[in-house]
């Protein structure tokens, strides 16, 4: 199965967002090649018992890989920056094959406390059911991870920016304190998204995505990626896990974001260029109590955000005065934005994550999160903007009485 060539590692990010990882089949197509096949077959029985021994390169089934599938987890790599990527059927999939592919019972994890309601589920319900302790902290603290990372530990897991409040972690600092500790770190870093932000390069051993958000961006299919430069880690724990519990994704679906990264670029700028001007729009209207936006001033944690990231990317949080019954009136008038708990699609999307994706959580936690009843977080699209800010603005005028 080939590698990415060497000389793709030198091409600009549009170009490999386009060329990379591309591996012609002998028709020479233009189009990268969809390979819907479950197996492959053999001159012979020795090769096939060559292949299963690893004697030999080649494909043998597809839960294992596929050349459709390695193309994307090439262009993937190449983007990020990463020696390896392995793909898998979702988002969520990632998230828990990095983490289950490498811990133990009795193992140690800590985890920022500011998740996406399914990895807090994984942190908090999954892992402590097979023997593994898991702490959650502030993860804007430092003081915080300097506590909880002052004994061994496994695992660090750490989203930034975070969902939907947008907190921002000291990626660089807290894998310092985690080396020590003999952590490795993985970073969920669908918001920030590649182009935005590249955690390895602040210390991350792994990077999770799900694929479904910008990367297909279109609303198509569900997909995930892990990436790592940590060989040993690939070898030993993540391909043996990946392949024996079967989490693979579909060649179509991996063949769609492949076809997704050629536009990637392209989309993230605009998402960045409208998500901007509609924080500064809503930061600006006396309707709206609070904007959650990383490339805005006002953000509390704005400096590192812009030390780590190259743009605010596509979320935009806000909170409304007049708690759940204003921000339901909200919604339920939006004309061109849509309801949906998806993020990072073309269209542009609203929720209400006390009542969807954080619903899980006691009212507690949620206020401890800084998700109050009016919270309504806002995924940018590809839109014009002026027509996006006409729709919130009469949806505002609604919901919000006039202060």
């Amino acid at each position: 199965m080939s590698e990415t060539p060497r000389k793709a590692r030198s091409w600009r990010p549009s170009t490999q967002l386009v060329r990379g990882g591309t591996a012609r089949s002998a028709f020479d197509e233009t189009c990268e090649a969809l390979f819907m096949t479950s197996g492959y077959v053999y001159e012979s029985a020795e090769e096939a018992e060559a292949a299963f021994n690893g004697e030999q390169d080649r494909f043998v089934y597809s839960r294992f890989a596929n050349p459709t599938v390695q193309m994307f987890e090439n262009r993937l790599a190449l983007i990020e920056g990463a020696a390896y990527c392995r793909a898998t059927a979702s988002g969520m999939a990632a998230v828990f094959g990095s983490l289950a592919s490498q811990l133990r019972a009795g193992d140690r994890v800590v985890a920022a406390r500011a998740l996406f309601g399914s990895c807090r589920h994984i942190i908090v319900e999954v892992l402590p059911a097979f023997g593994i302790e898991t702490v959650l902290i502030d993860g804007t603290r430092i003081d915080c991870w300097e506590t909880a990372l002052s004994e061994p530990t496994a695992c660090v897991f750490l989203e930034t920016p975070s969902n939907p409040m947008l907190e921002i972690v000291d990626i660089a600092a807290v894998c310092a304190m985690a080396r020590r500790a003999g952590a490795k770190v993985v970073v969920d870093n669908v918001f920030a998204t590649p182009l935005l932000q590249k955690p390895m390069e602040h210390g991350a051993d792994i990077v999770v995505y799900s694929a479904t958000k910008h990367i297909d961006g279109q609303g198509r299919c569900l997909g995930g990626a892990i990436l790592t430069n940590d060989e040993q880690y690939l070898e030993e724990r993540l391909i043996p896990f990946l392949r024996n519990t079967g989490p693979a994704l579909s060649p179509f679906n991996a063949w769609i974001l492949l076809k997704g990264l050629e536009t990637f670029a392209l989309r993230v700028e605009k998402h960045c260029s409208n998500a901007m001007a509609i924080a500064q729009f809503l930061e600006e209207n006396e309707r709206v109590e609070k904007v959650f936006y990383p490339a805005l001033s006002s953000h509390p944690q704005h400096q590192l955000a812009m030390r780590q990231m190259a743009d605010g990317s596509s979320i935009v949080t806000i909170e409304l005065p007049g708690g759940r019954d204003a921000a339901y009136r909200f919604l339920n008038t939006l004309t061109l934005i849509d309801i949906s708990n998806n993020l990072g699609d073309t269209k542009s999307l609203a929720t209400h994550p006390p009542t969807t994706t954080h619903h899980r959580l006691t009212e507690d936690e949620r206020t401890t999160l800084g998700i109050t009843p009016g919270t309504v977080r806002l995924s940018i699209g590809l839109e014009d903007v002026d027509d996006l800010i006409d729709d919130l603005s009469q949806a505002l005028a609604v919901a919000v009485p006039e202060r």
